[in-house]
């Protein structure tokens, strides 16, 4: 099988830096597009949603839940 790459194959550099105006000392290879910065901005969102919800899960399940007590007094 041939390794043929298509146009939806392209790779995209991503950054976290919340200022979209470069520093003066940032090489050219390094400026993104707007489209390569939101869709790279998706992507930290939707792995930081999944953490939450990986947490979340560990969390409830460290939660012990007794049995309540019938024979206390209100």
């Amino acid at each position: 099988m041939k390794n043929v790459r298509t146009n939806t194959d392209i790779a995209h550099q991503l950054t976290l830096l919340p200022d979209l105006t470069p520093a003066p000392n940032v090489s050219a290879r390094f400026l993104l597009s707007r489209d390569t910065r939101e869709i790279g901005m998706r992507h930290v969102a939707e792995i930081r949603h999944m953490l939450a919800e990986q947490k979340a899960a560990r969390e409830s399940a460290n939660v012990l839940t007794l049995p309540a007590r019938a024979d206390h007094a209100a």
